[in-house]
């Protein structure tokens, strides 16, 4: 099968496409025909040789990759509720940048009509990374909520899923070019500029109650200042910083139910996926590098035809 891969760690320009053997299901798994996989931050740190703490191991040559979309084309024993020709969103650690991929069936679930493939295969990552963060810091009605690095898959995921918890206000940080869109998302959006905390305060002038950095940086740093309660705020970013800011490291398990929450909330018209970019198989490389600017709106995805 091909696949789009790196055989050394370094920058996107290591990313090409490889051959590797077609993967079988076994007990309790199924083969997914990807038709679409969505790229992450988290790919792009593997690729460059990041080590997760809890101990992923990448073997070069390694295909990064943990958010797919797909037909069931290999059902292994034991499985139920899914059949060849099933067809499915899901998630995995790595390996999704390729024409086939096998995963659990406890990391899948049924994929609605109401979804793009494309849509798809950008939402089972994001879309829980975000929805791990708002439970772990308690988003709930009533609040005040910051989003920084509003713009982005991780941020407008969040913008939304914060709103739909019955945050009463959502501030969102952004470059002014997609203040537009942030509105469009039911938050405020504000530039990251110095003087972020000074406008944030008249913003919510009653306080910021929870925050959820994508960015790092000053938004990052106004947060701190401005919520009283710092197991309230949340970085999936500047790691670096946890430690100084007196911050906790939040983690969550990606699941099925959780993916199927977020899959119904998109069938209600409640939650939308934006994509910002398509990319083939072959351009694994440039739609990471695209990613790594970080700017830009919604979801770059690689299309598996």
């Amino acid at each position: 099968m091909k696949a789009a891969a790196f055989a050394s760690f370094g920058g996107p320009e290591v990313m090409s496409l490889m051959e590797f053997p077609e993967p079988q299901a076994g007990p309790g798994q199924v083969r997914v025909r990807v038709k679409s996989a969505g790229v992450q931050h988290f790919d792009s740190a593997v690729r460059s040789g990041w080590k997760p703490a809890y101990g992923l191991e990448v073997k070069l040559p390694q295909i990064p990759g943990n958010e797919l979309a797909g037909i069931v084309d290999q059902v292994g024993e034991g499985v139920t509720g899914y059949s060849v020709g099933s067809r499915v969103l899901g998630f995995s650690l790595l390996n999704s940048y390729a024409e086939y991929v096998v995963v659990g069936a406890d990391q899948i679930v049924s994929k609605p009509d109401t979804l793009s493939w494309e849509e798809a295969g950008g939402l089972t990552g994001n879309g829980q990374g975000a929805h791990i963060a708002l439970n772990a810091i308690g988003v709930g009605p009533g609040d005040t909520v910051l989003i920084n690095g509003a713009a982005g898959s991780l941020g407008s995921f969040a913008v939304q899923l914060a709103k739909e918890r019955g945050a009463k206000t959502v501030i969102g940080t952004a470059s002014e070019g997609n203040h537009d869109f942030i509105r469009s998302l039911g938050a405020i959006p504000v530039t990251y500029e110095a003087g972020l905390a000074d406008r944030l305060r008249q913003l919510a002038p009653d306080g910021i109650h929870a925050a959820f950095d994508t960015a790092g940086g000053e938004g990052l740093r106004a947060a701190v200042e401005l919520v009283k309660d710092r197991n309230r705020i949340c970085t999936y970013f500047a790691y670096d910083l946890v430690e100084e800011l007196g911050l906790r490291v939040v983690r969550g398990e990606r699941s099925a139910a959780r993916l199927a929450e977020l899959v119904e909330l998109h069938t209600q018209g409640r939650l939308q996926i934006h994509i910002r970019q398509v990319f083939p198989l072959s351009q694994a490389g440039e739609a990471q590098r695209a990613l790594e600017t970080r700017h830009g709106r919604g979801k770059i995805v690689l299309r598996i035809d």
